[in-house]
């Protein structure tokens, strides 16, 4: 894993202090800009308080799906109260990009969880403004995980969207405006797991030792996750451990892989160790590009679920 921090060469112009929508008012604003240009309605005055995220949305004009996504979510209260929030605002435009159909399913009252862990994978937690936001490789976000932060031929894009219009201030924080939806992993542990195709071994043993509806739960969870390779390097061991009568020594080997939290690899090697939910604890140990926990190789580190993180290890820890 590699640790060296981002550098951007890169110059976001900041919309001035007046380019911002005000309540109340008629108001335009122009994604495809470096900034928003706002025309005011009669008799508004921009001396006034600024409004809030969710007002500036609306009068803005521009996010009538994005606004209606908020309410569907109940999640007004939330972007009204103090904040500060800082909100990567996709255009109508941008909710018009997702295949046919995908929109009216996240509407719907039975898809309101799915919808929520998305609208909050567009907010950080604090007032970021521009030169904040690509002074990071990436950010942490109210839905838990992680968005990246790239500028490909000096364009500045979080994760696969790209960022079109920056500092619009609000009264309980700043929204910048993006050209695609941007989806964070919706599957859990285990799913993500399976779709790799390389940890076989490791989800029949959890599901052999009763973990799997666990793994599938709220969490969140990091699990340092060995590969079939790993397991297979213990030879006899592993069929022995699959066996009923040595399913509690089996659960603890497995529990000993989990650490309760999102712990992506930054922070774990800064602990420098974790207390697992087995009940004992790992050491965490980098140098150069190499990060060991225990005694195994992590060989590919923060892998998103969305209950969690997954850090591949090539070697099975013993509690």
């Amino acid at each position: 894993m590699k640790y060296a921090p981002l550098t951007l060469a890169l110059a976001l112009t900041a919309t001035p202090a007046a380019a911002q929508c005000p309540s109340q008012t008629a108001a335009s604003c122009d994604t495809n800009a470096a900034s928003l240009t706002l025309t005011a309605g009669p008799g508004s005055s921009y001396a006034d308080e600024k409004p809030d995220i969710v007002d500036t949305a609306i009068a803005a004009g521009s996010f009538k799906t994005l606004v209606a996504a908020v309410q569907a979510a109940d999640l007004v209260d939330v972007l009204k109260g103090d904040g500060p929030f800082t909100v990567f605002a996709p255009t109508d435009e941008a909710f018009a990009k997702l295949p046919e159909g995908t929109l009216e399913t996240l509407l719907k009252p039975e898809n309101k969880d799915q919808l929520t862990a998305i609208l909050l994978y567009h907010v950080v937690p604090g007032e970021a403004f521009a030169k904040d936001v690509v002074s990071k490789k990436t950010w942490d976000t109210a839905n838990g995980q992680r968005v990246d932060i790239s500028a490909p031929r000096g364009k500045p894009m979080i994760d696969n969207a790209n960022i079109v219009a920056t500092d619009i201030e609000t009264s309980n924080g700043v929204i910048h405006v993006i050209d695609t939806v941007i989806l964070p992993e919706m599957k859990s542990i285990p799913e993500v797991a399976g779709a790799a195709g390389s940890f076989s071994t490791l989800l029949t043993a959890v599901k052999t030792a009763g973990l799997a509806e666990t793994l599938m739960g709220e969490g969140p969870f990091t699990v340092f996750a060995p590969t079939d390779e790993a397991f297979a390097a213990l030879g006899s061991t592993v069929p022995e451990l699959l066996k009923p009568e040595n399913r509690e020594k089996l659960t603890s080997i497995l529990t000993y892989h989990v650490v309760s939290g999102r712990v992506y690899a930054d922070q774990a090697v800064k602990a420098k160790s974790a207390a697992t939910l087995e009940g004992g604890s790992i050491t965490i140990k980098s140098w150069g590009d190499n990060v060991k926990i225990n005694d195994a190789t992590v060989l590919s580190a923060d892998v998103e679920a969305s209950n969690g993180v997954i850090h591949v290890i090539d070697g099975v820890l013993m509690p």
